[in-house]
């Protein structure tokens, strides 16, 4: 086991095509989170390495005690040594990406001492409907493909099971974290994921997750805490999401410091000039900087004159 660890752990190629967030990280945690109740009997080795060529799994879920059985939708079909591939929002799963972690399958069970096809599952995630996929392996490979779950897809006929998820039209109730790893998601689902991450013990986990969240859809949870009317909440939102760090640094990156008290000031009030050329009210503004009331009117007085 510890010599998988070492192999696992490579150089990363988290950042996704199109796109500079670093979904790859998230799903991991998303992952994590899914399954966060069977965490003492899983092993996570990300980007595990097949080869001394660029040539890594996504994702690799080992169960550690074979006799556990995995009840959660998502990992039904567990088995020892599970491969999953994830395709970020920007992504597509196509054939070709198919027949190469099939490969991966092969691969890993000839190279691994103790190993072999059937200890090995699939899973394919992503956030989109495979129609060419899927009707390429019922009517050119002859597969079976039946959806056994809301999202979640069984291909049978070959050697290693294998499943393919969509992860949109997994349920809030079951699959909140894997369900809104997306770049388009609503205000319900920013309430579902604030109360799934009440309810989590793995505060750092969360805490990654939603950086990656809140940067992609920064418009809609700023909405969805205004139109709510939870101010209160408001502060500890942007700080477990990273995006007070954010608006802060920008803020002291924008500023003139010329002291560390004057640059504070000036990196709250660029922050705060920011969040009022949004269209944030000063009262939110406010939650936002810790800046009093009087400077923030000044401040948007300022700027409707300009």
């Amino acid at each position: 086991m510890g010599a998988k660890k070492t192999k696992g752990r490579k150089t990363s190629k988290y950042r996704s095509k199109g796109n500079d967030l670093a979904w790859h990280p998230a799903f991991l945690n998303a992952m994590k989170l899914e399954l966060e109740e069977y965490e003492d009997v899983l092993q996570y080795i990300s980007e595990y390495q097949l080869s001394s060529e660029p040539l890594r799994m996504d994702l690799l879920i080992i169960k550690k005690e074979k006799d556990v059985v995995i009840k959660k939708n998502i990992a039904a079909i567990f088995r020892k040594d599970n491969i999953v591939e994830y395709k970020s929002p920007s992504d597509y799963l196509s054939i070709k990406d198919f027949y190469k972690v099939c490969a991966y399958a092969y691969l890993y069970a000839a190279q691994e001492d103790n190993t072999d096809l059937h200890d090995i599952t699939i899973t394919f995630i992503e956030s989109r409907h495979p129609r060419k996929l899927l009707s390429y392996l019922q009517n050119s490979l002859g597969h079976k493909v039946e959806e056994t779950q809301s999202g979640v897809y069984t291909v049978s006929g070959g050697i290693v099971p294998i499943q393919i998820v969509n992860s949109k039209k997994l349920s809030r109730e079951n699959n909140i974290w894997l369900k809104s790893l997306n770049s388009g998601i609503g205000s319900v689902d920013v309430w579902s994921i604030e109360e799934a991450a009440k309810r989590s013990r793995r505060k750092a986990l969360v805490e990654g997750y939603l950086d990656v969240l809140a940067r992609a859809n920064r418009h809609i949870v700023m909405e969805a805490y205004t139109m709510g009317k939870r101010l209160p909440s408001w502060e500890e939102v942007v700080v477990e999401t990273g995006l007070a760090a954010r608006w802060m640094e920008e803020g002291r990156n924008s500023g003139r410091i010329e002291g560390k008290a004057e640059g504070r000031f000036e990196g709250k009030a660029e922050t705060a000039r920011t969040a009022l050329a949004k269209g944030y009210t000063p009262e939110l503004v406010h939650d936002i900087t810790g800046l009093d009331m009087e400077t923030i009117k000044t401040l948007q007085l300022q700027a409707e004159t300009v």
